[in-house]
Parts: structure tokens; sequence; C-alpha cells
């Protein structure tokens, strides 16, 4: 009788192959970076909406924010994407988004009401962000240890 259950002679290894290939780490590790490519590709599309953006939240010099923030999350992305110093990138983009969160996403400081509550989902799931490259870091510094 076939085992199809999700033990090491079932389906286990079947999705430890999907998973663990090289497609689809690329493949996830684009889907984590992709708020932090399309962000700054808008930015630089509309950058008076980006110095809009740095005014709104309080930041100054807003063009200098402005660029600092574009380029700081596309070369972060792209250390992530190709693997150079990869751990640097997903720490630097895990510091970034917390401390990112804690400017834009102020929920205790909002009525209640519909808006609190975006901003309250938001807030945790960036956190679940900063969890996400900070996994990531650990991956990548931990690889070949265990040998």
């Amino acid at each position: 009788m076939t085992d199809n259950t999700l033990s090491t002679n079932g389906w286990r290894p079947r999705i430890a192959g999907i998973v663990g290939a090289p497609a689809t780490r690329t493949l996830a590790l684009l889907a984590l970076c992709a708020a932090y490519i399309q962000g700054p590709l808008t930015k630089l599309f509309d950058f008076q909406g980006a110095i809009a953006e740095m005014e709104h939240f309080g930041l100054h010099p807003v063009v200098l924010f402005a660029v600092a923030v574009i380029v700081f999350e596309l070369t972060a992305s792209a250390m992530i994407l190709s693997g150079f110093l990869r751990w640097l990138g997903a720490l630097a983009l895990a510091v970034f988004t917390l401390l990112a969160t804690f400017i834009a996403l102020r929920f205790w400081e909002m009525p209640a009401g519909m808006e609190r509550m975006m901003a309250t989902n938001a807030f945790f799931e960036h956190f679940g962000l900063v969890g996400a490259f900070i996994i990531v870091a650990i991956t990548d510094l931990t690889k070949g240890a265990a040998k």
C-alpha cells in the first residue's frame, strides 16, 4: 500500500523538492522584495509624490530622504535577489521596515474606525516582513554551518 501522508515515504519529499528548488527560492525572494522594488520605482516616476510623502511623514530634508529611500530600497533588494551579501541586505530591510512601520503606521494615535483598523493590520503585516527578512539573514549566515 502506498503511503500518501506527509511522512518521509509520502508527499513530504515531493513538497521539499518543490519548495527547495532554486526557482522557488528566487520567486519567494522576489515576492518578499516586491514592495521594496515597486515602491522606489513608483517614487522615481513620480518624484513630486515621493517628496510629498517625505513631507507628510516629517522627514527633512525631503529631497535627500526621497533619494536615499529610493537608492536604499533598490540596493538592498538587489543584494537579496543577487545573493551578494544577502544577509546584510535582508537585515537592512528588516531595520528599515521596522523604523518605517513606527513612523507611518501609528495606529494607536488614530481614532477608532476603519482607518485605524487598516493601519493596525498593516502594522502587524510589516512585523511579518521584518521576521521574514531576519529568517533570510539567518539562513544566509548559517548556510553550511551545520556541515
